[in-house]
Parts: C-alpha cells; sequence; structure tokens
C-alpha cells in the first residue's frame, strides 16, 4: 500500500472513531476581542519560523504572533499545527474546520502562501498580509567546490537537501539526473544546512532562512553561497502571508494594518534581524 493510501486509511479510522468533525467558526474581530484571546496557529518543527527549543516554543512567527496580539491588546494562544499532505489540507485543519484529531481552527494561521491560484481554490479563507519574501540559496563549505559553477561539476561532493522537497526532486531530477547518487536526505532543510556546518555534507540547497539561521545560530564563518541562479530551476521564490477564515474579513484588515505599522517601523525587520535571518519583504507587500 502506498504511503499517502496507508495514511488517508489511518486518518479514515480515526475519523469513524471520532465521529463527524463539525466546522468551527473562526472569530472575527469583535469576538477576539470579547474573549480576549487571539488564537494563531503555527507550523510545528519550522525552524527558524515556530520550533521548540528546550522544550519552549521559538521563532520569527511565534514572535510575529505575539506582537500581532499585543497589538489588539488580546492574549496569544498560539497552537502547534502538523504539516497535512498539502497546504490545502494544513488551510482546512488550521482555520476554516479544524483537524481529525481534535486541533480546532485558528482565528489566523501564518506562513501561508501568498499567491492568487493559490487562494482562488481555496475560497474558504482569505489570504492576507504578506510579510516575507522566501527563495532558495545554495550554499557550500570554503574549498569543497565551486558555488557558481555549473551544478553539473558537482558530482561526486556530498550534496544536502530535505527529503521530499523542491531542493530534493531539483537535485535528483535535474541534468538527467547525474547528481542523484550524489544527494543525501535530511528530515529538515536547518538539519542539512547543520550537515555542511559540521562537515557531514559538501554543499546544501535550503530556503535563504533556513541558511540565514542556522549560519547566525552556529557562528560558522566558513560556509559561502551562490550568487547567481541555478540553471533550471524554476522557483525564483515566493511570498509567505496569513490567513483568516473568509467571515472573519474585518480581524484580516486590522491584522493588515498592524504589519503596514510593524514594517514601516522597522519592528518586524528587527524580529528577522533577532533570528540572524536578513528580512524580505514580499513582493505583493508593494
Amino acid at each position: 500500500m502506498m504511503a499517502v493510501d496507508r495514511r488517508a486509511f489511518v486518518l479514515s479510522l480515526a475519523a469513524a472513531a471520532l465521529g463527524p468533525v463539525a466546522p468551527a467558526a473562526a472569530a472575527p474581530l469583535g469576538r477576539v476581542r470579547e474573549l480576549g484571546t487571539l488564537r494563531i496557529a503555527v507550523y510545528k518543527d519550522n525552524r527558524p519560523w515556530s520550533w521548540r527549543k528546550d522544550g519552549k516554543l521559538i521563532g520569527i512567527d511565534v514572535d510575529i504572533a505575539q506582537a500581532l496580539a499585543r497589538a489588539l491588546s488580546v492574549r496569544a494562544d498560539i497552537a502547534e499545527l502538523v504539516a497535512d499532505e498539502s497546504v490545502d489540507d494544513d488551510l482546512r485543519n488550521g482555520v476554516w474546520k479544524g483537524g481529525l484529531l481534535g486541533f480546532q481552527p485558528a482565528d489566523i494561521m501564518l506562513h501561508v502562501p501568498f499567491d492568487r491560484t493559490f487562494a482562488m481554490r481555496n475560497d474558504q479563507v482569505a489570504i492576507i498580509a504578506p510579510y516575507y519574501r522566501e527563495s532558495f540559496q545554495f550554499a557550500a563549505a570554503r574549498g569543497a567546490l565551486d558555488v557558481n559553477a555549473p551544478p553539473t561539476q558537482y558530482r561526486g561532493k556530498r550534496l544536502a537537501v530535505e527529503i521530499d522537497s523542491i531542493p530534493d526532486f531539483y537535485l535528483i531530477g535535474a541534468f538527467g539526473g547525474i547528481l542523484a547518487k550524489d544527494v543525501v536526505h535530511f528530515p529538515g532543510g536547518t538539519e542539512a544546512v547543520t550537515a555542511v556546518i559540521d562537515g557531514r555534507a559538501d554543499a546544501v540547497l535550503a530556503s535563504r532562512a533556513q541558511i540565514d539561521a542556522v549560519l547566525h545560530e552556529s557562528g560558522a564563518t566558513h560556509i559561502v553561497r551562490r550568487t547567481g541562479p541555478l540553471p533550471a530551476f524554476t522557483t525564483p521564490g515566493w511570498d509567505i502571508g496569513m490567513a483568516v477564515k473568509e467571515n472573519s474579513r474585518n480581524l484580516g484588515d486590522a491584522v493588515e494594518a498592524i504589519l503596514t505599522e510593524m514594517a514601516a517601523s522597522g519592528a518586524l525587520k528587527a524580529i528577522f534581524e533577532s533570528h540572524g535571518v536578513a528580512y524580505a519583504p514580499a513582493l505583493a507587500a508593494g
């Protein structure tokens, strides 16, 4: 049985045991203020955005969530969402319906792709407030290889990637698959970056935020980055935003106003820099 089919089967058993999951309404702005709590969904184990260090939930998205709640004069209830098969599933579980295993929908969810096509097929939510421009980057230990050389010259080098990610598919499939045997898989992008720092890999293809954060935390100075795009790499970057339930657009309007002020004052940039990540404004933010 394929992994996806097996997972669907297990979830169907869980659904049968628990009974139907009724849609739960996320709170519009007035209700959030009445309750005194803003429930914010962030991804679990999504370093440097939202992850646990010594048992404490930290990260860029965690800090942004807390800043939003403070600006609304309410308490932040930050919930960790386990990623599902797709971001569409995550929006269903995190914002407009809730999860099979009891996850209650949040008033707002962070780290959502800010993309017109994606938004159109998810009409149960409103995707708002683009706050960062993410991209992938290639980096290597100094002297291990020429980071600006054509990737075909990386044969025989240990190339670290997050398993089943866009970098993974690129390095395995590009150029007739000649690099497939050189790819070394790790559970996440930050682990892949760490492997290069520790000498367990020669180079890494990961998100710029992951590379920034790990280099900042480790203090490593022997990592160099490619200055130009990778050939045939079709993902130049993407905007990250937030989502609220469709009937909570007034909450979305308030959050967008807060993010605009944070960007203008430098508070948003300061959050990124506190985690060692260079702030890159979303293109959609103007």
